[in-house]
C-alpha cells in the first residue's frame, strides 16, 4: 500500500495479519489465532483477541532468538530501526543471497539494506524462499552494517546451526523478517520498523513502512 501526500510517500511493506497469511514452512502452530472476546450480541463492546507466535509475519529478532546470553526486546534501540535504509533489487538471485551478490553493491558502515528478492512475487514464503547465506552474513558484518531485512519469513533457511542468524548477531547487526517489497523500487528510503515492546521476549511483531520524499 502506497500513501501520497504533499511531500511524502509512505509504502507499507508490512504483512496483514490473517489467518491464512503464509508462516514459515507452512507451520501450523505458527498460524495467529484471532478469535472474538464479545460482540453487541454479548456486550457493549466489540473486543478481539489474537494468539500469534513471535516470528510470524513481519517480525524483528533480537540476539535471544539464537544466543542464549543474547538481549532482548527491551534492549533494543529505536534509533536502529527507525532510521535511512537502502533497498535494494536482488530479484534475480534464484536461491540463496550470496557474498557474490552483494559485493558490487553500495553497502556501507552504518547501512540498514533491505533485500527484495522473488520472494515477494512468487508463492514461495512457506517453501524454499531465498534467503541470506553463510558467507553473505558474513560480509555483511565485515561491511559493519546496522541491519539488514528480508521479504522472507527467515533470514536463513535449511542450516541446522543457525549461522547465518548467528553471524549476524554476533556482529550486532539487527535483523528484520517478512517484509513485502513487491512495490518498492530500489533506492534510499527512511525505514520505521519499531517493535511492539515485550520485555523479556527474543522477537516483536512489526508494522514497518518506508517514507520516501517527494
Amino acid at each position: 500500500m502506497i500513501i501520497n501526500t504533499d511531500k511524502m510517500q509512505i509504502h507499507d511493506i508490512s504483512m496483514p495479519i490473517t489467518k491464512a497469511m503464509p508462516v514459515y514452512k507452512g507451520k501450523d502452530f505458527k498460524k495467529p489465532v484471532i478469535t472474538i472476546d464479545s460482540d453487541f450480541s454479548t456486550g457493549t463492546a466489540y473486543e478481539t483477541r489474537l494468539e500469534m507466535n513471535l516470528h510470524t509475519g513481519t517480525h524483528l529478532d533480537t540476539p535471544k532468538h539464537m544466543i542464549p546470553s543474547g538481549y532482548t526486546m527491551e534492549e533494543m534501540m529505536l534509533s536502529r530501526v527507525v532510521t535511512a535504509c537502502k533497498v535494494f533489487d536482488l530479484t534475480g538471485v534464484k536461491e540463496k543471497i550470496t557474498e557474490k551478490d552483494l559485493v558490487n553493491l553500495d553497502i556501507g558502515e552504518g547501512d540498514f539494506i533491505l533485500l527484495k528478492t522473488r520472494n515477494s512475487y512468487e508463492n514461495i514464503l512457506e517453501n524454499d524462499f531465498v534467503y541470506v547465506s553463510m558467507d553473505a552474513a558474513d560480509y555483511l558484518a565485515r561491511r559493519k552494517v546496522k541491519g539488514v531485512g528480508i521479504d522472507a519469513l527467515g533470514i536463513e533457511r535449511s542450516q541446522p546451526g543457525h549461522e547465518t542468524h548467528k553471524i549476524l548477531f554476533d556482529a550486532d547487526i539487527v535483523i528484520l523478517e517478512g517484509i513485502v517489497l513487491k512495490d518498492i523500487e530500489e533506492g534510499e528510503y527512511f525505514l520505521h520498523a519499531a517493535p511492539i515492546s515485550i520485555p523479556g521476549a527474543e522477537a516483536a511483531p512489526v508494522r514497518a513502512y518506508l517514507i520516501r520524499q517527494l
